[in-house]
């Protein structure tokens, strides 16, 4: 239990995702009252079990982050029975198998009547997946700020986390939408810092390298199952030699929320990729 974080509203979206779980818990076990907020029941109650299993306080709220209408019933509820949201963490987001392409690169092969079965290029992309990923990690973060950085603009201070990734320095291969999205997150929250200063809220991003979730390890693989030959090139280009695991963003997350540790630090983004980004791979 830390005093500065006794009491205090965190909000956390996608909160039955495994890094956003993690830190859930971890933000009540600091005292917080923790707000768990996602589209799947069932995960979030597993979240829930853990932190009051833990002697923490959680309420458990299903909706979509997409919808403004919806978020804004969940922070009425919220304010009426804790108060106003004092840290956001805008974890809700991810990507879609059916927006990734199979090729690396362009295949003349695609527009060809002999395409391969099973083969994905751009031109093969369904717009309506590709536009669903942009969305839910974009307007996803935009409504959560909209509807909660209200009360901690009334409040006059906030701190705010959003996640971006290692597609926002540059655009890894065969995940376009992602790259698109995640791109946008890194500048929104420039756009926040900026116009949120006057208000006393803080709004910065956590871009996190290579985590294992059960997305990932489709493409990825794992140590205990084996690497993929994408996993194995991940692997090479991380000087840490290993997959990040959700307690490797605590520190980063602590030191972010807290006015004590990072009360001139607004509009960054912090890298927690094991070395990733810093990696020429020469």
């Amino acid at each position: 239990m830390d005093p500065y974080y006794s009491g205090k509203v965190a909000v956390v979206t996608g909160a039955g995702g495994r890094l956003c779980s993690v830190i859930a818990e971890h933000l009540a076990e600091k005292g917080c009252r923790v707000v768990l907020i996602g589209r799947t029941r069932e995960k979030l109650e597993k979240t829930a079990s853990a932190i009051e299993a833990a002697g923490g306080t959680c309420m458990i709220r299903t909706a979509d982050v997409c919808d403004e209408t919806a978020l804004k019933a969940v922070a009425e509820e919220v304010f009426e029975t804790w108060g106003p949201c004092r840290f956001l963490i805008n974890g809700a987001g991810g990507n879609n198998n059916k927006a990734i392409t199979t090729n690396f690169y362009y295949d003349p092969l695609e527009l060809s009547e002999d395409k391969p079965e099973g083969m994905v290029g751009f031109f093969d992309l369904d717009m309506d997946i590709f536009e669903g990923v942009i969305r839910t990690n974009t307007i996803g973060t935009v409504i959560p700020m909209r509807v909660f950085g209200r009360q901690m603009a009334k409040a006059k201070t906030g701190a705010v986390i959003n996640f971006a990734s290692m597609n926002s320095y540059r655009p890894l291969t065969r995940i376009p939408a992602y790259a698109i999205a995640k791109a946008g997150i890194v500048n929104f929250t420039e756009f926040l810092a900026v116009y949120f200063a006057g208000a006393g809220i803080r709004v910065n991003a956590i871009a996190p390298g290579f985590f294992i979730n059960e997305r990932s390890i489709k493409i990825l693989g794992s140590p205990e199952t084996g690497l993929t030959e994408r996993g194995k090139n991940v692997m090479r280009q991380t000087p840490a030699g290993r997959f990040g695991n959700p307690e490797d963003l605590l520190g980063t997350v602590d030191w972010l929320l807290d006015d004590r540790l990072s009360s001139y630090v607004t509009g960054q983004t912090i890298a927690v990729d094991g070395g990733f980004q810093a990696h020429a791979g020469v």
